[in-house]
């Protein structure tokens, strides 16, 4: 048993849930599972709380995968890690490292859990690449019947298809088995550049980059590009003193403290974001690849994300200016445009076209919901797919569209979840009842 009281890191989502359990091992969450089948129950797994959706919310009976016992193993030969569901993303760039490994590609925040990250359609950036879950070669599922089901592209095909972005709905993930690569060194170049001008050359910049993405100060022309490429040796490591100045002081004590003052005096919001614009700098410099994705996030946000075709992100961008533009308060953070290449994976934001990424958050505190409602019809005219755990409006009704597989995942959920032992407010509403 644990604290039945849980918020989520953005702080807008909370729960108290009636039971709160730590098992130790995939046969204590089947036994847990079987229990709360046999009583009408309701049963949730949580990761790290980085979602800023509902979807973590358990109100019954919680579970907290972090005490699970199970050793990870790493088979450096076939570039494959089996790790427990509850590992957070950054042990397991250590763990990795400590192998000579590496993940394909990251996000820019390492705190979620390994099943977290892949069951919401956690991504990175870069043309050649899909989202976390791509990297998936077989996980175990304890399903709402309490079996444990290990799958894979072999074994149960079509519900690896679905869990590899699951939503938490079919099952308890205990255990995920990962596609590596040889540990490698990334060449960072970071720099200030014209909007018009990363619009203008877009498809070059994402084309001739592994890992291309940008972000946009509202109420200014100014972007920071950032480009991430492989290189064979950290010949240029980026100075502690610069390090701590630029990700420490500049994008996370000064950003918030000048989001503080946007918050208590709107009006000064567009000159905050000119001034921010002005102080940008370039940097160029080498390091290990989890440490050239991942960059501190101290300045708590919300957030909403949507990904749109490739061809239709500068219709969408046009889109999203004109709503800061004619909002009735400001925008205090900026904005993220990434990118990722198709994939196969049933509820992947990415299923079967490549994706452009517009990450629209709102500081701490400040309001949010019109600006992200306004965005959301945006994007959601232009065949807009939200990110399941980032803040969004949307229903089944009219999720279905978007997804052409979307009753095939229903149908695998009416298997391994019958009752419904893994539904909650969000899932009911994303997936119907």
């Amino acid at each position: 048993m644990t604290e039945t009281v849980w918020r989520n890191w953005a702080g807008n989502q909370s729960a108290t849930a009636v039971t709160a359990l730590r098992p130790t091992s995939a046969d204590e969450v089947a036994a847990a599972v079987r229990e709360a089948a046999g009583s009408g129950r309701r049963v949730k797994p949580v990761g790290s709380g980085h979602s800023f959706t509902d979807i973590a919310v358990a109100e019954d009976i919680r579970l907290d995968l972090s005490d699970l016992l199970i050793t990870p193993s790493v088979d450096a030969a076939a570039k494959l890690v089996t790790v427990p569901g509850g590992m957070p993303l950054r042990q397991l760039n250590a763990l990795l490292a400590g192998h000579g490994l590496a993940m394909p590609n990251l996000g820019d925040i390492d705190a979620q859990t390994v099943a977290g990250a892949i069951s919401t359609g956690t991504h990175g950036t870069g043309a050649g690449y899909g989202c976390l879950s791509t990297f998936v070669a077989g996980l175990t599922l304890v399903t709402g019947t309490g079996e444990i089901l290990r799958c894979s592209p072999d074994e149960h095909p079509d519900v690896f298809q679905a869990a590899r972005v699951g939503l938490g709905a079919l099952g308890v993930i205990t255990e995920i088995t990962l596609r590596c690569v040889d540990a490698f060194v990334l060449h960072a170049d970071e720099r200030p550049m014209p909007l018009v001008d990363v619009l203008a050359g877009l498809d070059g910049f994402v084309a001739d980059n592994d890992h291309f993405e940008f972000f946009w100060l509202p109420y200014t022309g100014r972007t920071l590009t950032k480009r991430n490429n492989r290189v064979e040796t950290d010949d240029r490591p980026l100075s502690k003193l610069r390090a701590w100045w630029d990700d420490d002081f500049l994008q996370n004590t000064v950003l918030g403290a000048l989001c503080r003052v946007g918050r208590a005096a709107p009006a000064l919001a567009p000159a905050i974001s000119r001034a921010e614009a002005r102080v940008l700098s370039p940097r160029v410099y080498t390091a290990r690849s989890d440490a050239a994705f991942v960059s501190p996030r101290r300045v708590r946000f919300t957030e909403m994300e949507y990904a749109v075709p490739r061809a239709a992100l500068p219709e969408a961008f046009a889109g999203l200016r004109r709503v800061v533009d004619t909002l009735p308060f400001k925008v205090l953070v900026p904005v993220e445009v990434r990118f990722t290449a198709a994939d196969d994976i049933w509820l992947s934001h990415g299923f079967e076209r490549d994706s452009a990424y517009i990450a629209i958050h709102q500081f701490d505190g400040a309001e949010y919901e019109p600006f992200f409602r306004a965005f959301e019809q945006v994007a959601q005219g232009l065949g807009g797919r939200p990110h399941w755990g980032k803040l969004h409006y949307r229903d089944a009704e009219s999720l279905r569209p978007e997804y052409p597989r979307f009753d095939d995942f229903l149908a695998v959920r009416d298997r391994l979840d019958p009752d419904r032992l893994f539904q909650n407010p969000y899932t009911s509403r994303v997936l119907g009842p």
